[in-house]
């Protein structure tokens, strides 16, 4: 695999042992110990996926700094996936994770193997084109989210009629 991946941990042993797993996987492998360089890496480097930690010892291990950072980067690079690295391995944590964007996670410790497969199936996936049902169906799920459930505000932020918008799901449906 010639791509780059960055790793953004707080904890050194981590950084290095990620080098090592990941060394015959990815071409580059950047490291930083501060989330606050995230954004700086990625505008001097080119990043193909990220692995980020969900708690920083700053912080007050509840996650919130990783999630945190995961919306700064989903917002900055909504290209890049995220994969969230976590010692907690704390499910509804992990849920609301992936509920904001965030292309899987990883709980320490890790199985090197899986690790490397788990990172190679985000990166490969990026690269299938999905079918136009399978975009319009995720393109409505947003609306109706937004909407908080809402057909007939989703419709209208879709630019659609009520009844349209449930003929779609329908059909998209079976």
């Amino acid at each position: 695999m010639n791509r780059t991946i960055l790793v953004c941990d707080d904890n050194a042993d981590i950084l290095v042992a990620m080098q090592y797993a990941l060394t015959d996987s990815f071409e580059r492998i950047l490291t930083i110990d501060c989330p606050e360089e995230l954004l700086r890496t990625m505008a001097a480097e080119h990043v193909d996926i990220v692995l980020l930690d969900m708690n920083f010892s700053l912080g007050t291990n509840t996650g919130r700094e990783g999630m945190h950072w995961l919306q700064v980067l989903r917002e900055a690079h909504p290209d890049v996936p995220v994969v969230m690295l976590t010692a907690y391995g704390d499910v509804p944590l992990a849920v609301r994770a992936l509920k904001s964007g965030a292309a899987d996670f990883i709980t320490k410790p890790w199985d090197n193997d899986q690790l490397t497969l788990k990172l190679r199936n985000i990166l490969d996936a990026q690269h299938e084109l999905a079918s136009l049902d399978e975009v319009e169906m995720e393109h409505i799920r947003r609306a109706v989210d937004r909407a908080d459930g809402n057909l007939t505000a989703a419709a209208k932020m879709l630019g659609l009629t009520r009844q349209t918008l449930y003929n779609r799901l329908n059909k998209l449906r079976s």
